[in-house]
């Protein structure tokens, strides 16, 4: 089985909830408080592994207790970490609140994840590549570098442009699928104003990527291919919990439902319900939903 490597971060996210995220230079009182394994490389990863891909993971955390809970976590979930490396610097961390209506404030200190530079990745890692996952949690220069070695293999390559900053020409037409949401999207584009995501797909295209899939929660998505127009990718509506790691969810199946053959519309269905599913649950990697509640989820 030809595989999906994600190149990216690995984070432990500290989370507390709270009634709403805090104004500037305000405190609140907040309720719960729980710790779980996340970062968008790694999320990506279990997401795409709990989906049945067969998922490596590349990147970087710290040789202490969160690094090690990381590691555990994804092999546990079935994601091949010898490519994972100890690095002496502390694993990352973010900093997550989450409020009552299931939205999310997030602040990341990368610590290991900024050592995953160009430098950091060979072709031995691509080896049966049939997809590559990568975001911007770690150094831009490593993730160009995937690029380029998933576009001299055949690989599909997907960017999830998150955070959002400013992409270079290069790195941008090296891209199969741009999956960005309607804020890194506008960031991208540098738009003010309402937002058409059709519109802004086909602008996103113009920029020399092939593929964009703009992601817009709870309203669905929309997906253009190479010389096609852009198409309206239904939500599945679900009552939101906790929407975390709901992008990471969409990537990671799509990433898995590509490999496969799939057509992009019905990877992107397939995507757009494991990500529904994933706001349904509290936390990153565990609210990743199984391939056999995507399907049943898609058939009802």
């Amino acid at each position: 089985m030809k595989k999906i490597l994600v190149v990216g971060s690995a984070n432990m996210d500290l989370v507390v909830s709270a009634d709403r995220a805090p104004r500037l230079g305000e405190t609140l009182l907040g309720g719960a408080f729980a710790t779980y394994p996340g970062g968008k490389g790694a999320n990506q990863a279990v997401a795409a592994a709990r989906c049945g891909g067969a998922v490596a993971m590349l990147g970087c955390v710290g040789a202490d207790p969160f690094g090690e809970a990381l590691r555990a976590g994804l092999r546990a979930a079935g994601v091949d970490v010898s490519g994972l490396a100890s690095v002496d610097a502390p694993s990352g961390v973010a900093l997550i609140v989450t409020t009552a209506a299931g939205d999310n404030s997030i602040v990341v200190a990368p610590g290991a994840n900024a050592r995953l530079e160009a430098s950091a990745i060979t072709e031995d890692h691509f080896v049966d590549a049939a997809c590559v996952l990568a975001q911007l949690e770690t150094p831009l220069d490593g993730g160009i570098r995937a690029a380029e070695i998933a576009r001299a293999r055949g690989a599909i390559f997907i960017l999830d442009p998150a955070p959002a900053r400013a992409l270079p020409t290069h790195l941008l037409e090296l891209v199969d699928w741009l999956t960005p949401n309607e804020t890194e999207a506008r960031s991208i584009l540098g738009a003010e104003g309402p937002f058409d995501p059709r519109a802004a797909a086909l602008a996103l295209q113009a920029l020399g990527v092939r593929g964009v899939v703009i992601k817009l929660g709870a309203r669905g998505a929309v997906l253009l291919e190479a010389g096609g127009a852009p198409q309206f990718i239904a939500p599945f509506p679900v009552e939101a919990v906790d929407t975390t790691a709901a992008g990471d969810a969409f990537n990671g199946a799509f990433a898995v439902a590509l490999s496969e053959g799939a057509e992009p519309a019905k990877a992107a269905q397939f995507a757009s319900a494991a990500a529904a599913l994933s706001v349904t649950r509290k936390g990153a990697q565990p609210s990743m939903a199984t391939r056999e509640e995507i399907s049943r989820l898609i058939g009802g």
